[in-house]
């Protein structure tokens, strides 16, 4: 019952996470008349202060001297901060300028882009349904990009930045409130040194605008931290294979904020190419549901098999019975690959 409840608890975490990530669209415009990079810089400087606090409260700051020992991590998690400010800035622009639409088929296709990444990158093999996925994925840009008469460079540079970044986390290997901590501690004083730097031109929003509009900026913080926090909670309670449906949660939502609240054109060339990209996505759930039950029953026929052979065959023939002989080859259909 109790782990029933752990993994209830955790879908209503992931949902909640990527819910949030997905209506994030409707906070950016009440921040309007700050402009993208204003709000960026904001949002480093708010969240620092939000994972701080955090991280005081939990006690978990013992991280922080391991890190300044190891300078190649460093390195990484200032190409992280860096990424990361890219994806979040144009993020923000493309909201408060229009093109909800386009943002939401950045993170799309963000799953294809991670894949061709794994094998241009780390050398990984693709099963033949991912091949298909990113084919597919390909046809879809450019159908796009015919139908825009350009390619859709702010999806695409959504895509590869966050894909980017998730390659550069999985090297890094922090907890989220820590790696987030460290990232927007490299760019807290560049964030706030443009601050005050707007402040001394006169430029700043953040007090012109009033006492509500500076509690929007500083809200930055909770806007990051808190979808964080629900997903840390949600990663170690459910299987990564259901993280990786409620994934398409956040894209699904900000698709549909662009049409029904922004009321962006749909013309029928970007619905052609949104087609695609779903088909696309939907080979790789098919594939990757396939893989994982493979793999379940795998590991549970091996664990029978272990089973088995620890029974003491002296027990065995004083109960009158014996363990069935393991079959002599592997029971994998011809032609049907194993997962690795």
């Amino acid at each position: 019952m109790k782990g029933k409840n752990e993994q209830r608890a955790g879908l209503l975490y992931g949902v909640g996470a990527y819910g949030m990530w997905g209506l994030v669209p409707l906070f950016w415009p009440l921040l309007e008349p700050s402009g993208a990079v204003e709000i960026l810089a904001h949002r480093m400087v708010w969240s620092l202060g939000v994972v701080g606090v955090a991280l005081l409260a939990l006690r978990r700051w013992a991280w922080m001297g391991e890190l300044l020992r190891q300078p190649r991590k460093l390195g990484l998690i200032a190409t992280a901060a860096a990424v990361i400010s890219v994806n979040w800035g144009l993020y923000i622009w493309s909201v408060n300028n229009g093109h909800v639409v386009e943002a939401s088929l950045g993170y799309f296709i963000n799953p294809l882009v991670t894949i061709a990444m794994g094998v241009l990158l780390l050398g990984e093999r693709l099963r033949p349904a991912q091949w298909a996925a990113v084919a597919t994925g390909l046809a879809a840009v450019l159908v796009l990009a015919i139908g825009y008469g350009q390619p859709p460079w702010i999806s695409l540079t959504l895509a590869f930045s966050f894909a980017t970044y998730g390659l550069v986390k999985k090297k890094v290997n922090m907890g989220g409130l820590e790696s987030l901590a460290a990232e927007t501690a490299v760019l807290f004083v560049p964030a706030l040194g443009f601050l005050l730097w707007l402040g001394a031109r006169g430029d700043a929003t953040f007090l012109h605008g009033g006492a509500g509009h500076g509690a929007l900026l500083a809200a930055t913080g909770l806007i990051t931290a808190i979808p964080l926090v629900a997903f840390g909670a949600a990663a170690i309670r459910v299987p990564l294979s259901v993280l990786g449906l409620l994934q398409y949660l956040a894209p699904v939502f900000q698709f549909a904020l662009g049409i029904l609240y922004f009321h962006e054109a749909m013309p029928p060339e970007r619905w052609a190419g949104f087609a695609l990209v779903w088909v696309a996505l939907m080979l790789l759930t098919w594939d990757a549901l396939r893989t994982g039950r493979r793999t379940r029953a795998e590991a549970l026929r091996l664990a029978v098999r272990a089973a088995e052979a620890s029974v003491p065959t002296g027990t065995a023939a004083a109960t009158g019975s014996a363990p069935p002989p393991a079959p002599a080859a592997d029971p994998a259909t011809p032609g049907q690959s194993r997962p690795a």
